[in-house]
């Protein structure tokens, strides 16, 4: 690692998911010099998702330890809803295991020096729009499509927050009121219809009817049904498996509606779409792209571009520190 990494020139990114929690060193730059992860329980105790977070620092600590001297500067992304300007966790349906929970403060009283706290998906937009895809534009829609879908907007160059911090929820805008129930308690959200989960639960779901008894995802998940998830439906797919094809194009489809949407309330420059979904859906991108004058009514939604992320998945890492090494976050 260069000597010019620094406590004075780096910050610390933590990624807080669902699964995992993913700490790294992030330069001045966009670039991450060192990284680890822990497992995370979402549905276990407050203490517990702390001591995840805790051991993924601990653990960058031990392999970095320039990051020791100094003041640290550590910056958190995770699923909101979230108080960016207090620095608490208040009620993400993926990550039950805080409620109302001061991260920031507890994560200061440990480390020291200055915290930050944001949604996952903001400080992801954030990143990208420094450093990666959406550099060099003004306006920015960025998108995470994972095991949920998340969404960041970025007016020139800073987060939009909305007047308590909770603006942008685009993952649980609803483009079908008869559509599953999603996990923030509302009908047909793209979320519940085009999530790596909502695709993973289509899949298993077409499986038990007889025309997906042939289809190679049941080999690819060792014959069980209940173990194929949305990576297993982008293997098929690479390999010619017609049903998971259709599931993939069905997807498509719901994104380009949502799409179509943001277009209309926000015409952005870009759009940036990353997360663990995005290397799927990438070989679709021109097709949702050329699908969005169907379902917007911007004469011009083709001039937009949309893009993979530059960080893939280590987005969360980028945007946290993102918002520690520039004051694009709320004080």
């Amino acid at each position: 690692m260069a000597n010019s990494v620094t406590t004075e020139t780096c910050a610390i990114g933590v990624d807080v998911g669902g699964t995992k929690v993913a700490a790294g060193l992030v330069d001045a730059h966009g670039e991450i010099h060192q990284h680890t992860r822990v497992p995370m329980n979402p549905r276990g105790t407050a203490k517990e998702g702390l001591a995840a977070v805790t051991g993924a620092i601990d653990e960058l600590l031990r392999l970095a330890p320039e990051a020791n001297s100094g003041s640290r500067r550590i910056g958190i992304c995770a699923p909101g809803p979230l108080d960016p300007y207090t620095g608490v966790v208040l009620n993400p349906p993926n990550l039950t295991c805080w409620r109302n929970y001061p991260l920031a403060a507890e994560i200061a009283r440990r480390y020291g020096g200055s915290v930050k706290l944001e949604n996952d998906a903001k400080s992801a937009g954030l990143a990208e729009t420094l450093w990666g895809a959406g550099r060099g534009h003004r306006n920015v829609f960025y998108t995470c499509i994972g095991t949920g879908i998340g969404a960041g907007i970025l007016f020139d160059g800073r987060i939009y927050h909305g007047r308590t911090g909770a603006a942008d929820e685009a993952g649980h805008m609803v483009i079908d009121y008869h559509g599953p129930l999603c996990g923030c308690g509302k009908k047909g959200c793209i979320e519940a219809l085009a999530s790596g989960t909502s695709i993973a639960k289509k899949a298993r779901a077409r499986l038990v009817e007889p025309a997906g008894r042939e289809s190679m995802m049941l080999e690819l998940a060792g014959g069980r049904i209940e173990a194929v998830t949305s990576e297993i439906v982008g293997r098929a797919y690479d390999a010619g498996d017609s049903l998971a094809k259709e599931i993939l194009l069905e997807t498509v489809e719901l994104v380009t509606i949502w799409l179509g949407n943001i277009v209309d309330l926000l015409e952005p420059d870009v759009i940036i779409i990353g997360g663990g979904v995005a290397a799927m859906l990438h070989p679709f991108f021109g097709k949702i792209r050329k699908g969005l004058p169907a379902w917007c009514m911007n004469e011009r939604c083709l001039e937009i571009p949309i893009v993979p992320g530059r960080y893939g998945v280590e987005s969360g890492i980028a945007g946290g520190a993102a918002l520690c090494l520039f004051s694009c976050a709320p004080e």
